[in-house]
Formats: C-alpha cells, structure tokens, sequence
C-alpha cells in the first residue's frame, strides 16, 4: 500500500513536471506575439524578438526568457523521471535542460539594440559584451533544442512510431537550415519570417513532445 501511494505521487510529481515543458512554448510565443503587435517601432522582417528585451518594456521579454526558460528546465527534470529506465533517458533531458538553460542566459544577457529598435536607435550600434553572451546563450539554446529533436526521433525509430519519428527530424533539419541562414548574417525580410516561423513550429514540437509524455506518465517508456 505504502509503495503505491508513493509510485502514485512520484506519477504526479512528474506529471507536473512535464507540464510545465508543455505550457512553455504557448507561453513564450503568447508573449512574444503581443509584444510584436504592441510594441512601436517593432517590425518582423527586419527585428529579432530578442531585440524586444530593450527600451522601456524590455522587462516583458527579459521575463519571458526566464520564466519559458524555468519552465524547460522543469520540463526536463520531468523527462528525466519519465525516461530515465528507457530510451532517450540520458541524453534528452541533458539537451532539453540545455535548451531551458540557454532561454535563461538569453533572459540575463540583453540583446543590444540596433536596426533601428527600439526607436531613435541607429542602424549599426556596437556590439557590447552582453550582447555577445546573449548570442552565445542563445545559439547554445537553439543547438541543444535541434540535437534534443535527433534524440527523440531515435526513441521514436525504436518504439515504431513514424509519425513521431518523422515529425522530429523534419523539425530539426528544417529548423538547423533556417537558423543557420540567420547565423550567416542575412538581412532577408523574407528569411527573417521564416524563421519566426521556425521558432514557433519548434517550441509547438517541444510542448507536443512534453505532453506525449505526460500520456505515458507511469507506463514504461
């Protein structure tokens, strides 16, 4: 009895874990969404989301790379715990916290203003130390979450389930070309969309995957 009633708490514990990955992706998206259509001056084709982190209402987007980023580490906690007798039990939730690591370095470490945001900043600025770590802690973020993907689509190969499988690698194969034609430096207004596009379609693939799990909460992986 007592056994039981400690598997079951241990079910919820994790349960509530990897719900906090699920509603991580909703989370950043909502409100980087708002800021978009809020914000003056803030224009997708030419302006990173990162750049919201600055000007009088920088704290909106400072806090949702924290809290988002809080919430993966939690939500990789949860994958440990669901997985760890299982496939993908070591190396997804090592990438996943990673990725949740990286949102809150992004959060710490301001993007420097430039391209003409907020208004009243010039075109070119200098690149100062916290923007290069917020550049670090980001492509570190971006990278663990797309090898995260690899990870989980090789789980998926080995439980049959294709859909899964598929789905995976299509999110870190098409999300490594786009964020890479950003890292090269392309001021394409057309890329730039895209890969708004990129990052919504990845953080929706990370909530899916967390909720997946939450489905499977106490039956083996």
């Amino acid at each position: 009895m007592g056994k039981a009633i400690v598997e079951m708490s241990d079910g919820r514990t994790t349960s509530m874990l990897l719900r906090c990955g699920v509603v991580a992706g909703p989370l950043y998206i909502a409100l980087g969404a708002g800021q978009i259509l809020l914000r003056d001056g803030f224009d997708m084709r030419l302006h990173a989301l990162s750049l919201l982190s600055n000007g009088e209402y920088g704290w909106i987007q400072v806090a949702n790379f924290l809290i988002s980023g809080i919430l993966v580490v939690a939500g990789a906690i949860g994958v440990r715990r669901q997985l760890r007798h299982g496939s993908g039990g070591t190396w997804l939730p090592i990438l996943l916290m990673a990725w949740g690591i990286g949102l809150i370095g992004s959060g710490i470490f301001r993007a420097d203003p430039g391209m003409g945001f907020p208004p009243g900043t010039p075109m070119e600025t200098e690149f100062t130390r916290d923007g290069m770590l917020h550049f670090v802690f980001g492509a570190i973020a971006f990278y663990t979450l797309i090898a995260a993907c690899l990870v989980a689509a090789r789980r998926f190969a080995r439980l049959g389930r294709r859909g899964w499988l598929w789905y995976s690698i299509a999110s870190a194969v098409g999300f490594f070309v786009v964020f890479a034609g950003i890292a090269s430096g392309s001021s394409s207004g057309a890329l730039m969309l895209v890969f708004y596009a990129a990052v919504a379609w990845i953080w929706i693939w990370h909530s899916a995957f967390h909720a997946t799990l939450v489905g499977e909460t106490r039956v083996p992986a």
